[in-house]
């Protein structure tokens, strides 16, 4: 039986300000919630026209503050840009908020452009390869650990401490994260939708074979992140899945903006190597109706073995997004339930 969670990247549309995606977010988690998924995660990106999710764990408190039930998570916080113990105390007060309902996902990628990403370090020195360092770090005090003697975090603290604490996940779109993953004995997402699924089979399989048992997690435990939009039938799919389509062919030419609308995709003709490319993309993609992406949903996730999916859907009109996770949800959580 499939666990079925969303992904969100509190998206720039055209027409709106950046503000109101971020509103967005928020509504979307309190409607995914009531629908009975799993999981909310939300991004980390900074400087990007298209994705403007800059502060997960500030929008994790305020979706904490208007949910319930569901668990809520970093997907992820890009932990290279950040002190270990800061992260984790963060993450100590979230989980004080909502207690068992935090998972506090991790990745190495800076999420920015190169420029950005060096003026997010406090330290300039601080780089990626500190990173398996620091999630050893943050895995100590997230889960109240001491470190051990002789490392200058011995006998510090993340507080608040309380009877539960986050759970930490590895987040990656490579064999290094999997690997990473597995040594550590934490769960690991593979990022499906930015590879468009290219690795994922390899990684997933490095993961599960190199996997040490820890404390926590004695066996594995792997989920999908992936990219689907559903609609009441399939032409009306692909009719809210053109302002991605555009979306990604400009992205590939070098221009990132807002997600463009159906009717501002029309009004831009492709050209014809536009439309070899958007031919690709439709082969692959996984659009149609609540039936048909369920289907597609389920031939992945047997492929992949794995028991969760975390979707992420964009759509300019914020009602074909709640409508995508309505069907999806009559499909897999009605099920579960």
């Amino acid at each position: 039986m499939i666990s079925i969670s969303v992904l969100d990247q509190s998206v720039a549309v055209s027409g709106r300000t950046e503000d109101a995606s971020i509103r967005e977010t928020l509504a979307l988690a309190q409607h995914c919630e009531a629908l009975g998924y799993h999981r909310f995660w939300v991004s980390e990106h900074h400087s990007h026209p298209s994705i403007v999710g800059s502060a997960p764990e500030v929008l994790m408190a305020a979706i904490a503050a208007t949910t319930s039930r569901i668990r809520i998570g970093s997907a992820g916080v890009m932990l290279p840009h950040y002190a270990a113990l800061k992260v984790a105390e963060q993450f100590r007060v979230l989980e004080a908020l909502a207690p068992g309902r935090i998972d506090l996902g991790v990745g190495r990628a800076p999420g920015s452009d190169m420029r950005t990403a060096r003026l997010l370090k406090a330290d300039p020195q601080q780089s990626a390869e500190n990173f398996p360092v620091q999630v050893r770090e943050l895995q100590a005090w997230v889960s109240g650990i001491d470190l051990p003697e002789g490392h200058p975090g011995h006998g510090v603290t993340a507080n608040p401490t309380g009877p539960t604490s986050p759970e930490l996940w590895m987040l990656g779109s490579s064999d290094y994260g999997a690997q990473l993953a597995a040594h550590y004995g934490l769960p690991y997402a593979f990022a499906h939708f930015i590879t468009d699924g290219q690795g994922a089979a390899q990684a997933l399989d490095l993961y599960r074979r190199l996997y040490r048992p820890s404390p926590r997690h004695p066996k594995s435990q792997a989920a999908v992140c992936v990219w689907a939009l559903a609609a009441d039938t399939e032409a009306e799919a692909w009719h809210h899945f053109s302002g991605r389509e555009r979306w990604k062919l400009d992205r590939n030419q070098g221009a990132l903006g807002p997600l463009p609308s159906p009717a501002e995709v029309a009004a831009r003709p492709y050209s014809a190597a536009e439309q070899v490319e958007a031919q690709k993309l439709r082969s692959t993609a996984l659009v149609g109706s609540g039936a048909q992406v369920a289907s597609k949903l389920r031939m992945l996730a047997d492929t992949l073995q794995v028991e969760e999916l975390a979707v992420i859907t964009w759509a300019h009109d914020p009602q074909a997004r709640r409508r995508s996770y309505e069907l999806l949800a009559t499909e897999f959580c009605n099920q579960n339930n």
